[in-house]
């Protein structure tokens, strides 16, 4: 398994720590490279193409909130980040919604941060017909997004 994996300035730390304490997963790190300022919808849309291109199998977003970065993800068609802050939030989000990248707070923990990176990556989908049903109404409205 191989996860693409990004933060702003604020999530850098956490996501170094992270990169030397998986052991299990091929981590690519597609920046930020110092704790200088950015902005995080530049590494949010490179995720995203990375995980919308199979390039990886899964990522993960790091911003200080974790809320700004997975709405930036979110806007990449075919992305669907789950910002979480627990373990229970990471297995449902894949179970029901087959979200394909995880977002969480700078300011989690990095066992914590490791125990949701582990636990999404390892739970699959339900494949139950209410789920598919749900998730093709979100792509359908995406594929026919207008003006409204």
């Amino acid at each position: 398994m191989k996860i693409g994996i990004v933060s702003d300035h604020r999530g850098y730390q956490l996501k170094e720590d992270l990169k030397k304490s998986i052991n299990d997963i091929e981590v690519i790190d597609y920046g930020t490279n110092s704790v200088d300022s950015v902005d995080y919808p530049d590494y949010a849309f490179i995720l995203g193409e990375k995980v919308k291109n199979k390039e990886v199998d899964f990522g993960v977003a790091i911003c200080g909130s974790g809320i700004g970065i997975s709405i930036a993800c979110n806007k990449v068609k075919g992305i669907r980040c789950a910002k979480v802050s627990n373990v229970a939030e990471a297995k449902m989000t894949r179970i029901d919604n087959d979200a394909n990248i995880l977002a969480f707070s700078a300011n989690t923990s990095v066992d914590l941060a490791k125990d949701l990176i582990e636990t999404f990556c390892n739970t699959p989908f339900s494949n139950e017909e209410r789920h598919i049903r749900r998730i093709k109404k979100i792509k359908d409205y995406e594929d026919n997004s207008y003006d409204r």
